[in-house]
Order: structure tokens, then C-alpha cells, then sequence
């Protein structure tokens, strides 16, 4: 997806105003008397926020303009149902609603095809596990869930996980304003713990000892999976003369490590 264009659905991006917070204020007083004008004015001058989301969903092949389109809806109805009277930001409250009519969209145009049924479970187990955590003041299990809507827990598990959308292994998950933790940062990788990671510092070093020919031939045999034969002819020597550097480098790798 290309999110740098400067026209979007006609819209000229690097053109949109940037409304002052006093400026949103006067306005919003204005909407709340219902000056249709005043409410165009700012939603236009809200449309950074609807960019600024996009990026977020800049790694799927999607196109940008249908992608702007919906998170203007999200954009209006965050319009629509803002109240100044919780205390907050309008990008504060406009920001997860946009964020999820374009999750919507893209879950329900998923090229991964879910069936209507399965959806419809998933749906009514997102409603009751929403009504059981208001008032239980806990999310429920799935077991819970299941119960409720008479079904077994592993449907609804695969129902569930069927909509989900996917998330970006670079995703944060939490920021206090310095470090980011990323969902990367989450996943416990079993391949590389001490013993490996360490191994492979070794590895590295050993081989970047080597002289240039010898290193080059390494990462032709090992790393991509090369012939003696189809290296001896990509850097024109014979598959005798492989044979002996790689033989050579292998001895002198295994003093260094």
C-alpha cells in the first residue's frame, strides 16, 4: 500500500489545514448547535488523523484510497458521539474508533475467506464476553462463553481466532514515553536462548577472521547452499582449488572457535 500520495480519493494531503485546539473547541460548540458547516470544517480539519492511522496498516496490499474512505466513516462517527464533557482529547477517543472500523473492513473483505456462520459466532461471542465482563467485572474464559451461547469452547476459540486480525510482529504493545515494547519482545523464542545465541557470536567471529576468498567461499557453501562445483565456477578457480580453501578456512574456524 502507498501511503505517501499526496492525493487521496481527491483529497489533496500535503493541502489539510491543522486545526489549533481552541479552534476545535469553538468548533465543536458550534456542531453541538448543528452548524453543518462547523462539522465539515472539522472533519476536514481532522483528516491528518485519518494518515496518520494508515501507516499503521502500510504492510498489507490494500488499496490507500478505500482504506482513507473507511477511516473517514470512523472519523464521522467519532464526530458524531464525541462528548467534551469526558475530559479528553478528540484524537484520544477518535483514534480507536477509526483504527477499528478499518479492522472491520479489512476483516470482513480478509482474502483468508471466513464463513458467514463462523462469524456470526464470533460476533455474538464478542457480545457476550463484552456483556459478561461489564457485569462480572472480569473477562470471561472461552469455557464461559461457550456456555452461554450453548456451543462448545473449542468453536468458539476457532471462531475467534478466525476474525482476528493480523498484528505486526513490530506492533508496540506498551510505551512509557522512552522504550517501546514491541510484540516481538513477547514471544519466547525456544532456537535462541544462551548457549545458541552465544554459539552463534563465536560462529560470526571465527568466520570474519578468515581472508576475503575464504570468507567468500564460507558464505557460498553454508549459508546459500552452493556446490563446490557452482562456487568454483562463480568465482573462476577450479573445484580442486574450492576444495582446499574450504578445507583450510573449515581448520582455521575450528582453532578460532
Amino acid at each position: 500500500m502507498r501511503n505517501n500520495k499526496v492525493e487521496i480519493c481527491g483529497v489533496n494531503t500535503s493541502k489539510l489545514p491543522i486545526l489549533s485546539a481552541k479552534e476545535k473547541q469553538e468548533l465543536f460548540e458550534k456542531i453541538k448547535q448543528g452548524d453543518r458547516e462547523a462539522r465539515q470544517t472539522f472533519i476536514y480539519g481532522n483528516l491528518r488523523l485519518v494518515l496518520s492511522i494508515l501507516k499503521r496498516f502500510g504492510n498489507r496490499n490494500e488499496n490507500i484510497d478505500d482504506l482513507f474512505q473507511i477511516g473517514c466513516i470512523g472519523l464521522i462517527k467519532a464526530v458524531e458521539n464525541f462528548d467534551t464533557g469526558h475530559g479528553v482529547q478528540f484524537s484520544t477517543y477518535a483514534v480507536p474508533m477509526i483504527i477499528g472500523e478499518i479492522r472491520r473492513y479489512l476483516r470482513d473483505n480478509n482474502s483468508i475467506r471466513v464463513s458467514r456462520s463462523m462469524r456470526d459466532t464470533a460476533y455474538k461471542a464478542l457480545s457476550v464476553k463484552e456483556r459478561l465482563t461489564n457485569q462480572n467485572g472480569k473477562e470471561p474464559t472461552v469455557a464461559e462463553i461457550a456456555k452461554e451461547l450453548e456451543l462448545k469452547p473449542e468453536d468458539i476459540s476457532i471462531a475467534l481466532d478466525a476474525i482476528m486480525d493480523p498484528v505486526s510482529m513490530h506492533e508496540p504493545v506498551y510505551h512509557d514515553g522512552t522504550d517501546a515494547v514491541f510484540v516481538m519482545d513477547q514471544i519466547k523464542d525456544e532456537k535462541n536462548i544462551d548457549d545458541s545465541w552465544l554459539e552463534s557470536i563465536s560462529l560470526k567471529e571465527a568466520i570474519n577472521r578468515l581472508g576475503d576468498r575464504e570468507k567468500h567461499i564460507i558464505n557460498l557453501r553454508f549459508f546459500q547452499g552452493k556446490t563446490q562445483m557452482e562456487v568454483a565456477e562463480e568465482i573462476g578457480i577450479s573445484q580442486a582449488q574450492v576444495s582446499r580453501l574450504e578445507k583450510n578456512a573449515l581448520s582455521s574456524m575450528k582453532k578460532n572457535l
